[in-house]
């Protein structure tokens, strides 16, 4: 469990703050309802081009700024798991460099916090659909990250393009994917495979905005597709609550 909430949250969001933090095929996840890239194609692989009613502005120049967690925000929006047909309401808040993730609640068929505090991942999930949770788990302290290490991570995201969220408003974004893949770093026919893979999606005019992101691999092991979105309605620039629940040790 450590292990999976882990990855989740350097994946995501790279996305406790995290966010975090691949090559997603669409026959695995698809985009969430009505916040799919203009001229998005079902046939076509991840990342690829193609042209509907509305395309896809032209790509900048000169590449952008790479995704940025800023060390205080506010975040809302839905935590999308579509082959368990979950949509939650989530949130993300950092205050000072540290961040916290909560999705669902417990009314809802998930609930589970990440957070990064004083320099300490922890992880909880409270409920998680047919996976049996009592007596109540304990908090998982899962070791050493701040947000300087996550930004660090996030500098290796290779930029896909620029793209439209559609939603309750059309958003401008950059598309960008990170991953971690084991195996050999050599170019060529060398063994090598992916652990965790993600898509962000940040403001055009500011990398720190984050405004959807896809989460998919190893770190996802609680869904039988290993993939996991979140989508954001707003983000701001405000000091948000970090909240260390009881049940979590100290941090390291």
């Amino acid at each position: 469990m450590a292990r999976t909430r882990t990855l989740r949250t350097l994946v995501s969001v790279v996305a406790a703050g995290v966010v975090a933090l691949g090559a997603i095929g669409p026959n695995s996840a698809g985009a969430p309802p009505d916040s799919r890239p203009t001229g998005a194609d079902d046939t076509a692989p991840a990342g690829s081009v193609t042209h509907g009613e509305r395309p896809t502005p032209p790509r900048p120049p000169e590449e952008p700024r790479p995704p940025l967690i800023p060390a205080d925000f506010r975040a809302t929006g839905r935590y999308v798991v579509r082959d368990l047909g979950v949509d939650v309401p989530f949130t993300w808040q950092g205050r000072g460099g540290d961040s916290q993730m909560t999705a669902g609640g417990p009314d809802h068929p998930i609930w589970f916090t990440n957070l990064i505090y004083r320099n300490t991942l922890y992880t909880l999930t409270y409920k998680w659909p047919n996976i049996p949770l009592e007596p109540p788990r304990s908090c998982d302290r899962v070791g050493f990250l701040n947000r300087q290490m996550l930004n660090d991570f996030l500098k290796t995201s290779r930029y896909v393009g620029p793209e439209i969220l559609q939603g309750d408003r059309d958003r401008q974004v950059d598309h960008w994917r990170v991953g971690v893949v084991g195996g050999s770093t050599v170019p060529g026919e060398q063994f090598r495979f992916p652990i965790a893979l993600g898509d962000v999606y940040v403001d055009r005019s500011d990398p720190s905005r984050w405004w959807q992101g896809l989460q998919f691999g190893f770190q996802n092991l609680f869904d039988p597709a290993l993939d996991e979105w979140f989508t954001l309605s707003t983000f701001t620039h405000q000091p948000g609550l970090v909240t260390l629940p009881d049940r979590c040790p100290p941090p390291l």
